[in-house]
């Protein structure tokens, strides 16, 4: 199983400004905005620390999710969330031969933990012997930061202004901590979808 980023989170998506804004950076000075690529990558940094803790895409962007065998035939969990739209499942034989999965043989289960890829009948369409599934979809709260909880903005924020200050590595904040916990998802039980 694997999951590639489609489309790269724009440098507009981020909130600069207000990152600016908690850093007093533009207070009494002149910006000539040669700081910001420096600043967008500690965005980036801290928008993927918080992504990776949580399992929760912030931003929505393409993914594709790549699986050679299914771990239960008629429900699969995706590994990430929350997931808005499938959109599409194409199997790939051995050979490399690709065969698109009609809509009406899968469907999503939404959930913001833990969004699930259902059979629309009995069973998820077989993956061929020696080849994969390739499941293309949508992740993330919304199209914009605005869209994302407040939490997970201040979380963001936090942890890139620390990565400003410190700029050794250490380890996230007791308060970063605080505010993701309560979206790690928890995984309970053996029949649990995984």
């Amino acid at each position: 199983m694997m999951m590639t980023e489609q489309s790269r989170l724009a440098d507009t998506d981020l909130p600069l400004q207000g990152f600016k804004d908690l850093l007093r950076l533009s207070s009494g000075f002149a910006d000539d905005g040669a700081q910001d690529p420096a600043l967008l990558g500690m965005l980036r940094a801290a928008v993927a620390a918080i992504e990776g803790r949580t399992g929760k895409v912030l931003v929505r962007r393409s993914f594709l999710w790549t699986v050679a065998m299914w771990r239960d035939l008629s429900v699969v969990a995706i590994p990430l969330a929350p997931v808005p739209q499938i959109d599409s499942v194409t199997l790939v034989d051995a050979a490399g031969v690709q065969s698109v999965v009609p809509s009406d043989r899968y469907r999503l289960e939404a959930d913001l933990h833990r969004p699930l890829l259902r059979a629309a009948g009995v069973l998820l369409p077989l993956i061929p012997e020696g080849g994969q599934a390739e499941v293309r979809l949508q992740a993330g709260f919304g199209a914009s930061w605005l869209d994302i909880p407040s939490d997970l903005q201040h979380a963001v924020l936090m942890l890139a202004a620390q990565y400003h200050d410190q700029r050794d590595g250490a380890a996230m904040p007791s308060a970063v901590v605080a505010l993701t916990e309560r979206w790690r998802a928890v995984r309970l039980g053996v029949g649990a979808p995984v």
